[in-house]
């Protein structure tokens, strides 16, 4: 199995005016296709730095993939500094200037001296046409190497990788594998408590384990590598069933399920409306909450905060204007070194006041208290339902 290395170009993203997506789009693509990913960089525009990394990195992969760079202005290096890399000269390609002409045409436009510097490439490479842009790719096959340049504007990247280099790819490397994932998603537990129960799973090989720790909640990655599809969800399944046993209660969900997600879906078999109020939290509850279920009956922002012990009174009014079964209040209170997240759930079953203390972030408090509210929603209807 082939290791790749992505390289993302551009100054503006070392100096934080844009966000790379291209490498979490690629890393995905070359992961459905089998392929390892061991590193990934960002470098800026600079024709002498760009090489040595490229340098470096055929040293490390059979495969390497830049984006960006390719564009037809003076600080876009990425064609020089490959031609750099390889000790190659750069050489005009008249079917690639004929395709960037084509582009023009269709929008009624005249490319500009400028353009006619992407149709420039280091001598040798496979010229890739860009049918939805202005700036074709190239590929340079050195050995057992494939260095790929791609475009950096997502769209044309995204769709020079699925219609082109994926199928490039494929037949180069002769890819049969798959490279599949999984995530588990727990709340109400942390880190350090999970790793605890499940230490020897992610000192695995295949499939691996591994956990990402979020405010309030926890996800676990199972990652598996086949030779098939089944194979590789059977070795995630063997894994996954040890998960469950382990954690339980404490797993609320797989891949794209979200907490609010559950919680609703969990108050829509009961036909329990709910209303929330919320302090201190900017209308972050109520976002994940509206418009996803008719079963979310509303709630208000409470501005000046409440004192705690009057938190309850307002959980109450809310109740009986939003005619809700359940109704959570949830007030997060700032302090010097933690802040004290305040809780009130009204239920058929009575009433509940809860506390927590976060020490961490201040900034991630929010999120921290949001997830926590989830929660205890959610833990509400497991034991309502027991």
């Amino acid at each position: 199995m082939p290791v790749a290395e992505i390289i993302t170009i551009g100054t503006e993203l070392l100096l934080g005016e844009t966000v790379d997506t291209n490498t979490r789009y690629i890393a995905r693509a070359l992961r459905d296709a089998g392929v390892d990913l061991y590193r990934s960089s960002t470098i800026g525009d600079n024709q002498e730095r760009i090489a040595q990394i490229i340098r470096e990195g055929m040293n490390r992969a059979e495969i390497i993939i830049t984006t960006g760079g390719l564009g037809p202005t003076v600080d876009d290096p990425t064609r020089e500094a490959l031609a750099l890399a390889l000790d190659v000269e750069i050489e005009f390609r008249p079917e690639l200037w004929e395709q960037i002409q084509e582009r023009f045409r269709r929008y009624n436009r005249t490319p500009s001296d400028n353009n006619r510097r992407q149709a420039y490439i280091p001598a040798g490479a496979i010229g890739v046409e860009n049918a939805v842009g202005t700036a074709p790719a190239f590929i340079i096959e050195i050995d057992s190497h494939a260095i790929i340049a791609l475009p950096g504007v997502p769209r044309e990247m995204e769709h020079l990788m699925q219609a082109k280099i994926l199928p490039y790819l494929r037949q180069r490397f002769q890819l049969h594998g798959i490279i599949k994932s999984r995530i588990l998603h727990t709340s109400g537990v942390g880190e350090s408590t999970i790793d605890a129960r499940i230490g020897d799973l992610e000192r695995l090989t295949n499939p691996t384990v591994g956990m990402a720790a979020h405010a309030g909640q926890v996800d676990i990655r199972i990652t598996a590598k086949a030779d098939s599809e089944s194979e590789a969800n059977h070795l995630i399944q063997q894994v996954e069933q040890q998960l469950r046993q382990r954690l339980g209660k404490w797993i609320y969900g797989a891949d794209e399920d979200t907490l609010e997600g559950v919680v609703l879906a969990a108050l829509e078999v009961q036909e329990l409306s709910l209303a929330v109020v919320e302090a201190n939290l900017e209308g972050r509850l109520l976002r994940r909450l509206a418009g996803k279920s008719h079963i979310f009956a509303g709630g208000e922002i409470i501005s000046p905060p409440p004192k705690p012990k009057t938190l309850n009174q307002a959980v109450r009014t809310v109740c009986q204007s939003h005619n809700a079964a359940i109704c959570l209040g949830v007030l997060l209170e700032p302090g010097a070194t933690q802040q004290t997240m305040h809780l009130v759930l009204l239920t058929p079953e009575g009433e509940q006041t809860i506390q927590h203390t976060y020490g961490g972030p201040p900034q991630m408090a929010p999120l921290w208290t949001v997830n926590l509210c989830l929660d205890h929603l959610r833990k509400l209807h497991i034991q309502s339902a027991n």
